[in-house]
């Protein structure tokens, strides 16, 4: 394991992880697969972005952060990269005001309405120099090339031609752009779920954009924190679309929310590959990009004052579309219904010498803050369990042995089952184990980012939705592939796993209760 002077890129796989009762079949096309890159940038910034300055000042500002992404392109072509993904905020940096960031805005066409090369003609549209030199770095490498940018729209809007503008007569938006490998634009995608983005508009209506390749087919667009709520993203999974695209400028927080933590848990849980893609910035705790898929990981976590930022290149299989159903895309839409997929009834694993045991019996319970939610927590005080915690009716079940008796660290097991409301509204139910951060109970879920003792363990809980998504974090921020991920027909969700690599963070099942957000 590196020391805390180095980068940290880790690449895992498993031969066998069982997720066909979780979210449906992981296929993939036999001898069909692709190389993707994403490239971390540790992004450098208008030191006074709430300043306004000239069109030519913001160039300058912004062809320092494209100098880089042309040094990056090069890289990821000569290692074969087929498809290469830059960051959110890549190019021009964050914290602008509305008025700020205009300079820096250029307004993008729509793909879907005109076919434009903006390296082979850029005479077609004034004041378009980011997305041309962009438009010539994919031709250049002969890549497919996704990256972040400002976009400037005016009133009404083609694709929603009755919604209100905003007071000052045209849209801002945070927006994805996707070239082809001669430098085509083929696709526009504007972020539906800002967070805290004072410089950018949500759109009218949100947007489900998708772009086909010859080597992978069909990639869906969507950022940072779009990946908490259903829109767009669930529905781009519903309709089959099984390679997804996530820019982000994602700020960790720890035990629940670390970026290459919900990264992987995202994947699996949506059986989906993703192509994640984080920028740099140690003051803000934003690290974590990586390559997913449902049986694999290539990622890069990095240690506090890493210099650089880093190129991720992997070959991953082409995940075959799954069937769309016009059932299944009704029971996203009323937020609930039983899974269209066959699920296993039996998670053929436990602890106990017989799995008709008597329920658990009962430990004392205590309420602790996490993540600005309160918990409902058990200790693990003994060297092996069976325990179940309640949030309310939300039940959760950890069957638990620690491989070293003597371990000297606090342990927790909690459930909840409500609507965080902190930095964002979401209806969450979240089974989850966590190492305490100290020695008293009052510590467990607070941020942690080593361990030592390791566990074997079923974690378990009874879902109301069938978007749970798993995550097992350990030491130094290393990830582990689940040993086997379970979904019974009544919700219940199981995830196994023994054999830590490294002492134990988080154990966690993320439910997202997406009908019950407005509620």
């Amino acid at each position: 394991m590196p020391d805390g002077g180095e980068t940290m890129l880790f690449v895992i796989a498993v031969v066998s992880v069982y997720l066909a009762s979780v979210v449906g079949v992981t296929d993939s096309t036999p001898d069909s697969s692709y190389v993707a890159a994403v490239y971390e940038h540790k992004v450098i910034l208008n030191p006074h972005p709430r300043v306004p300055v000239s069109r030519h000042d913001a160039l300058q500002h912004m062809q320092k952060n494209l100098d880089i992404y042309e040094e990056q392109a090069a890289r990821a072509a000569q290692q074969g990269a087929q498809i290469l993904v830059f960051p959110e905020d890549g190019i021009h940096g964050f914290n602008f005001t509305r008025l700020s960031i205009t300079s820096y805005l250029e307004t993008i066409p729509d793909p879907q309405e005109e076919s434009w090369n903006p390296c082979m003609k850029p005479e077609r549209h004034n004041n378009t120099e980011v997305l041309q030199r962009l438009s010539c770095m994919a031709r250049r490498n002969n890549l497919y090339l996704v990256a972040n940018m400002p976009d400037l729209q005016p009133c009404p809007l083609k694709t929603s031609p009755t919604s209100t503008c905003p007071p000052d007569g045209h849209w801002q938006f945070n927006t994805n752009v996707a070239f082809r490998s001669d430098g085509l634009l083929v696709a526009r995608y504007h972020k539906h779920n800002l967070y805290f983005e004072a410089s950018c508009d949500t759109p009218p209506e949100p947007e489900i954009i998708t772009f086909d390749t010859p080597f992978a087919g069909k990639f869906g667009l969507f950022i940072c924190f779009d990946i908490l709520f259903h829109d767009p993203t669930v529905l781009l999974v519903q309709r089959g679309v099984r390679q997804l695209i996530f820019p982000t400028a994602w700020m960790n927080q720890l035990p629940l929310l670390d970026s290459i933590q919900f990264q992987q848990a995202f994947s699996l849980g949506a059986n989906v590959t993703l192509l994640a893609v984080n920028i740099r910035n140690d003051r803000l705790i934003m690290t974590g990009s990586g390559i997913y898929t449902p049986f694999s990981a290539t990622y890069h976590h990095a240690r506090k004052g890493d210099p650089e930022g880093r190129l991720l290149v992997a070959r991953v299989p082409v995940l075959e579309p799954l069937e769309v159903k016009q059932s299944a895309a009704k029971e996203v839409e009323a937020g609930g219904g039983e899974s269209t997929i066959s699920v296993a009834t039996d998670s053929g694993y436990c602890y106990q010498d017989s799995c008709d045991d008597p329920p658990p019996p009962s430990y004392p319970t205590f309420i602790s803050s996490m993540m600005y939610d309160t918990f409902t927590f058990v200790l693990l005080n003994e060297t092996q369990g069976d325990i179940k915690v309640c949030n309310g009716t939300f039940c959760c079940r950890l069957q638990y042995r620690w491989l070293l008796q003597d371990h000297k660290e606090l342990y927790a097991f909690g459930a909840f089952a409500g609507t965080h409301t902190v930095n964002g509204r979401y209806a969450l139910q979240v089974c989850a184990v966590v190492r305490c951060a100290g020695l008293d109970r009052s510590s467990c879920g607070q941020e942690v980012e080593e361990a030592e003792s390791k566990m074997d363990f079923l974690l378990e809980g009874n879902f109301d939705t069938k978007y749970v998504y798993p995550s097992i974090l350990t030491s130094r921020m290393f990830l582990e592939q689940p040993e086997s991920l379970e979904k019974a027909a009544d919700m219940r969700v199981t995830m196994k796993h023994s054999n830590t690599k490294g002492g134990l963070v988080t154990a966690c099942l993320y439910g997202r209760m997406y009908h019950l957000d407005n509620e």
